[in-house]
C-alpha cells in the first residue's frame, strides 16, 4: 500500500477516528500495549465500527516504518482535491477566507508542521502546487497531528493561474518575503486573504512573487536571518488570528 494511504501515532489516528472513521480500512493495534490510550484507541474504533487487529511490533515497524507508537491505520483510496473542490469552497464560505499557499515547500515534515499551524488557526484550505510539492505521506500525516485529515490540501496543477482565480472572489494575497519592506505587524489579514510562503531555501517563484498583492516581512531581532517556513507559517496566521478577534 502506498505511503500516503497511512497514517501511524496516537494523535494522528484518535483524530481521524474521531472526525472521518469512514476514510480508514483497517487498524494494526499492538498486541504488547495494554495502557488506556491504546485502549481508548480500540474503544473508538469498535463504536465506529472500524476493523482492527493485534499484531506484534515487526508487523507495525513494517507497516508505518517509523514511530508508530503501537497504532497504524490503513486509509481507502481517496480522491486528490483539485481547483473544483477550491472553487466549491469559496463559493459556499459565509465568512472571510482564510487561505495558506505553499509553493515549493518540499519537505514532508515542515508540510505537516504547516497543516497542523492551518487547522489550529481556522485555514479554510491550504493550497499546494502538484510538482515541487512534499507528498502528503506517512511522515507530513503523523506531524501534522490529525490536521491531515481535517483541513483540505488542494493540490492545483498551475499555481499562478489559481492565485489569479482566487483574486475574483476578493481574497487578497500577502506573500512572505524577508526583503519586503512592510512588516507582516503592518499588514491589513482582517478580510478574505491568503498567506503565501515560499520553498524552505528559495522563497516563491517570480511568478508566485508577482502574483501577490502585497509582501510582508517577519521583523526578525537576532542574528538569525530567517526562520524556518513552518514556524514562519505560523507567526502568520496568528497573526491574521489575532487582527480577526481583536475586530
Amino acid at each position: 500500500m502506498s505511503e500516503s494511504n497511512i497514517v501511524f501515532g496516537m494523535h494522528a489516528v484518535r483524530a481521524l477516528l474521531q472526525k472521518h472513521p469512514g476514510k480508514i480500512d483497517r487498524l494494526l493495534l499492538s498486541e504488547q500495549r495494554h495502557d488506556h490510550r491504546l485502549q481508548e484507541i480500540a474503544q473508538l474504533a469498535q463504536e465506529r465500527r472500524v476493523p482492527f487487529s493485534q499484531v506484534g511490533k515487526s508487523a507495525l515497524d513494517k507497516a508505518a516504518d517509523g514511530a508508530h507508537q503501537g497504532v497504524v491505520a490503513y486509509l481507502k483510496a481517496d480522491r486528490m482535491s483539485n481547483e473544483t473542490d477550491l472553487e466549491e469552497l469559496l463559493e459556499k464560505l459565509e465568512e472571510p477566507a482564510l487561505l495558506l499557499v505553499l509553493d515549493g515547500v518540499t519537505d514532508p515534515h515542515n508540510l505537516g508542521a504547516c497543516l497542523r499551524s492551518a487547522n489550529a488557526a481556522g485555514v479554510h484550505a491550504v493550497i499546494v502546487p502538484k510538482d515541487k510539492s512534499a507528498p502528503l505521506n506517512a511522515a507530513a500525516r503523523k506531524v501534522a497531528c490529525g490536521a491531515a485529515e481535517v483541513t483540505p490540501l488542494i493540490r492545483v496543477t498551475n499555481l499562478a493561474r489559481t492565485l489569479k482565480h482566487i483574486q475574483t472572489y476578493g481574497v487578497w494575497l500577502v506573500g512572505a518575503a524577508g526583503e519586503a519592506e512592510q512588516s507582516l505587524y503592518q499588514a491589513d489579514l482582517k478580510g478574505s486573504v491568503a498567506i503565501v510562503m515560499g520553498a524552505e531555501d528559495k522563497g516563491m517563484r517570480r511568478l508566485t512573487r508577482e502574483n501577490c498583492d502585497s509582501l510582508v516581512n517577519i521583523p526578525m531581532l537576532g542574528e538569525v536571518s530567517s526562520l524556518n517556513v513552518s514556524v514562519a507559517t505560523g507567526v502568520c496566521l496568528f497573526e491574521a488570528v489575532r487582527q480577526r478577534q481583536a475586530g
